[in-house]
């Protein structure tokens, strides 16, 4: 549990408003700026500073994009007003951001599809981001919203290894938050740029004792490709899920 980053932007979260929704106006600031480079902004958000390390599933995406973002904020700002401790509300935070949206239904379809479900011993792996919550951690190999050109950053323009500030993220940062994994973890990238990242950190040989589901489409509703690519790839999906399954 790190809160070292959150104490640094306390000051201006507490300055915004929880009775209004929030805007790009509000949260894409100078205040919560982490980093630039280029055309490149990096903004602090509350939902990963918190980790799970003793989690069995993982699933991980790319980056958080503006809708997480301000889903978190907005939870976090309501456990501060409900007085939890900063990290009850971190917590919070994550688990209303996780994946928020479609792409959590579309991620979910998948998941029970290639019996992701039967980690949790229930009929769908809804209950993952409910009530058997202790089971997951979500998280991104940018674990801060990233920008190009005050648009999501989706992996490709700039290429992740191009850059020096996503590199030093995407290399070391995640190779740090899958080090304090307690076991051997399911392990879930998300589409092809955070497979590539993970395999290259696999070469290297780190975290070798997890098992990884590539091949995993993306589950954004931007990837028009997802039915069709997870229909050519569910048997083997399922059978690595199944193994893992005897063996854990």
């Amino acid at each position: 549990m790190q809160e070292t980053k959150i104490q640094s932007f306390l000051s201006p979260i507490l300055t915004l408003d929880p009775t209004k929704p929030l805007t790009k106006t509000d949260l894409l600031t100078e205040e919560f700026l982490i980093e630039k480079e280029g055309q490149l902004r990096m903004y602090y958000s509350p939902h990963n500073e918190y980790v799970n390390t003793s989690a069995k599933v993982f699933i991980i995406g790319i980056t958080p994009g503006w809708v997480q973002m301000k889903e978190a904020f907005t939870q976090l700002l309501k456990s501060i007003n409900l007085q939890h401790t900063m990290k009850q509300a971190l917590k919070e935070a994550k688990e209303a951001a996780s994946f928020s949206g479609t792409m959590r239904k579309n991620l979910i379809d998948m998941l029970d599809q290639c019996s992701v479900n039967e980690v949790s011993q229930t009929k769908s792996t809804i209950s993952l981001f409910h009530e058997k919550r202790h089971l997951l951690h979500t998280t991104s190999i940018i674990k801060y919203p990233v920008f190009y050109q005050n648009k999501n950053y989706t992996g490709h323009k700039p290429s992740i290894k191009s850059s020096p500030l996503l590199s030093s993220y995407a290399f070391h940062e995640f190779s740090k938050e899958l080090e304090q994994i307690q076991s051997p973890a399911l392990i879930i990238p998300l589409g092809k740029t955070v497979e590539h990242i993970i395999k290259e950190l696999l070469s290297e040989g780190k975290h070798i004792h997890h098992t990884y589901l590539h091949g995993f489409p993306h589950p954004s509703g931007a990837n028009g490709h997802r039915k069709k690519q997870f229909l050519e790839r569910n048997q083997k999906l399922t059978s690595l899920v199944k193994d893992w399954l005897k063996r854990n």
